[in-house]
């Protein structure tokens, strides 16, 4: 009984409601400004709320923080420019929706599926915090390693019609993301003596020059394109689309819970995993994936929410954030006298239900907001492309600018912009690149850590591979996935097993 009250507290109390609702709003117009990111908006917040009861200041974070994961999905559907990295892979089938005139239809499948994938990560944040955690806390540097690979397979469905071109491009990525100073050593990495290189090449200035000022120069093509009309006339998705895509949206929520709740991956990383896992599942869309298939839009938005309820998992039973947002939660639980990790469920078990609650009333949130304002949202890809490209090109200046208060982020993002120009122009694709971006630090420092403990002995490192059974089962589905990739599998294989 006394959980049921904590949990309903932020519902009973209009202060606390009211400053829900409020953290959930601007949460989603702050998601969905490319450069402003959750994490920077919550570190804002801390400034500002040490001083208050810690009720108050924890309701108006999460609301920010499950605003701003949905939020980075509008401007990734409307403009192709992803509001936040874990909105990457909605951008590939949502923008050609809007270009379909289908915007209002995207954003309100999206909003609905986003806030499935949200109650799944609680329901699982609520019920069996314990055991994943103790699971998430059992992965060793070359699980992490391996986790990484396993993104950077990916490759395949993001790679179009060429794997080569895919392959090429993921690999320019990883490399993108090893400039700067070695994280173990501090070796200079491909900075040829420039100390702007030091910090390395942030990852969302390559995201918003790939994305956003890439789509703008090359929308410069087709000034004299017809406007296409967006049809809005039905904003809330059809209970036959809800019951058809619901699977989807529960398999990939759960593979945001597990990503989510491993410390240092994120709901980047999730959506990525949850995109490729719906092209493997889906035998026949009703639209090719990359064209504007829904099944693609689905599926990252789903595990991108439900990944908040993973990443809260190793912050209250083991002090371990999940991502860098709850890394500032801990901060901010510690500014208030709580003390998050195994403790707090014994010695504080009111707060840990009163996270549980206040997660549902901000995701209650996220659905009411989502589905207001489309009408008013959609009239931006109606815009003259004369009023259109300037305003693509104003919010990756701000976006980027925004990032880290400086004029080096913008330089990489316009040149970014011009490389994902010519990338477009020969049939390359940009998904690969902030692919190998996100997943290098992931990939290389466990590499390191991992070659380290085994004393720099590769045999001893590839045997305790088959040490774990979790460590086995990443290798194996690694192998497997390599095999579906080869001429083998698609020419010989694939049609025979599809057959059957």
């Amino acid at each position: 009984m006394d959980a049921l009250n904590f949990f309903a507290m932020s519902w009973l109390s209009p202060e606390l409601l009211g400053l829900t609702a409020l953290g959930t709003f601007l949460g989603i117009y702050v998601g969905a400004i490319p450069g402003l990111s959750v994490t920077m908006a919550v570190s804002i917040l801390i400034s500002f709320t040490f001083s208050w009861d810690v009720n108050n200041a924890l309701c108006l974070m999460v609301g920010v923080y499950m605003g701003g994961v949905y939020g980075g999905s509008r401007t990734a559907i409307l403009l192709n420019i992803p509001g936040a990295p874990s909105a990457i892979a909605t951008a590939l089938d949502g923008y050609p929706l809007a270009k379909k005139g289908l915007a209002g239809e995207a954003i309100g499948l999206s909003t609905v599926m986003s806030v499935v994938g949200g109650f799944v990560g609680i329901i699982v944040l609520a019920l069996a915090a314990p055991t994943i955690s103790e699971f998430a806390i059992t992965f060793q540097p070359r699980d992490y390693m391996m986790l990484g690979i396993l993104g950077i397979m990916l490759v395949g469905s993001l790679s179009g019609n060429s794997l080569a071109k895919g392959i090429f491009a993921g690999a320019f990525g990883l490399l993108i993301g090893t400039v700067g100073l070695d994280p173990m050593t501090a070796e200079e990495r491909f900075t040829f003596g420039i100390i702007e290189l030091w910090d390395g090449i942030n990852p969302v200035a390559v995201m918003i020059g790939l994305f956003g000022i890439s789509e703008a120069l090359h929308q410069l093509h087709h000034m004299d394109k017809a406007i296409i009309k967006q049809k809005i006339a039905r904003i809330i998705p059809k209970g036959s689309d809800v019951k058809k895509y619901l699977p989807l949206s529960l398999q990939t929520s759960f593979i945001g819970v597990i990503v989510g709740a491993l410390p240092g991956t994120g709901g980047d990383i999730a959506a990525l995993m949850a995109y490729d896992h719906a092209k493997r599942v889906t035998k026949d869309p009703e639209v090719p994936f990359g064209d504007g298939a829904k099944e693609g839009l689905i599926a990252p938005e789903s595990a991108n929410n439900a990944a908040v309820g993973g990443a809260y998992i190793p912050m209250l039973t083991l002090g371990i954030p999940g991502d860098a947002v709850t890394a500032v939660f801990i901060g901010a639980l510690f500014i208030h006298g709580l003390n998050p990790g195994p403790l707090l469920m014994v010695e504080q078990p009111h707060m840990f239900w009163f996270t549980v609650g206040n997660l549902t009333l901000a995701n209650i949130f996220v659905l009411i907001f989502g589905l207001t304002g489309i009408r008013l949202f959609s009239k931006i890809v109606e815009c003259p492309k004369g009023v259109l490209i300037p305003l693509i090109f104003l919010l990756s200046i701000v976006g980027a600018y925004a990032i880290n208060n400086a004029l080096t982020d913008i330089w990489w993002m316009l040149a970014f912009g011009g490389l994902g120009y010519f990338m477009r122009l020969y049939g390359f694709p940009v998904g690969p690149v902030i692919l190998g971006v996100i997943l290098s630090s992931l990939t290389d420092e466990n590499w390191r850590r991992a070659i380290l403990t085994e004393r720099n002995s590769m045999a001893d490192l590839f045997l305790n591979l088959f040490s774990s059974p979790l460590s086995t089962l990443l290798f194996v589905t690694i192998v497997l996935i390599l095999f579906t990739q080869t001429p083998i599998w698609t020419t010989w294989l694939k049609p025979k097993w599809t057959k059957k």
